[in-house]
């Protein structure tokens, strides 16, 4: 019988809170929900955590550490600005679908985070986004892509990879790498000059 090992008690804050959060929303959510939902007193929260806001941040922060992670090898790698992006594509996507609660709170609850984390965070999500468009006007330069608006061209992919957590269900039997892969095939089509 195989022996099971218990998530940490940060670790099942954290994962607790990235559910209720994206369930309620992080305004709506108090400590007492946590603490309910966990089975425990509010008061023992305090000795694993500071604040709400502690979550938000670490749940924040600690996605955006697994997409740059995600994409840093592909930037580094020997190949076409078309093959980068692809699988910067794919990455992204995998990324997103494989914490769903995450990825949701990541996208829609950064907003609360106060000061220096809100600019920090805003930082660093520009320069991922300028990650991808660093690469589109590489291939630009290169003939390889036909874009006329790169800013553009940007957040029509980024609204397309960040809105998959939407509708992605796991019953559907899509594998994370399909679903970027069927992806990128749609949103490289209208820009690749030579497929």
């Amino acid at each position: 019988m195989p022996i099971t090992v218990e998530k940490p008690r940060k670790v099942q804050i954290q994962e607790t809170a990235e559910e209720l959060f994206r369930e309620r929303g992080y305004s709506a959510t108090s400590m007492r929900h946590l603490a309910a939902e966990l089975g425990i007193e509010p008061a023992s929260l305090y000795s694993h955590i500071k604040s709400k806001e502690e979550i938000l941040s670490s749940i924040c922060f600690g996605m955006a550490d697994t997409f740059f992670a995600a994409i840093e090898p592909i930037l580094k790698a020997n190949k076409t600005n078309a093959q980068k992006l692809r699988a910067m594509i794919v990455a992204h996507t995998s990324v997103v679908l494989k914490n769903v609660n995450a990825s949701t709170v990541f996208f829609h609850d950064w907003r609360h985070l106060s000061e220096p984390n809100f600019s920090e965070f805003k930082s660093l999500r520009k320069a991922y986004e300028h990650a991808f468009k660093q690469i589109l006007a590489e291939g630009v330069a290169n003939g390889e892509f036909a874009v006329a608006d790169l800013s553009f061209c940007v957040k029509t992919l980024f609204s397309a990879m960040n809105m998959t957590h939407e509708w992605y269900k796991p019953e559907d039997a899509l594998q994370h790498q399909e679903v970027g892969n069927k992806l990128a095939n749609l949103l490289l089509n209208g820009i690749i000059t030579n497929p």
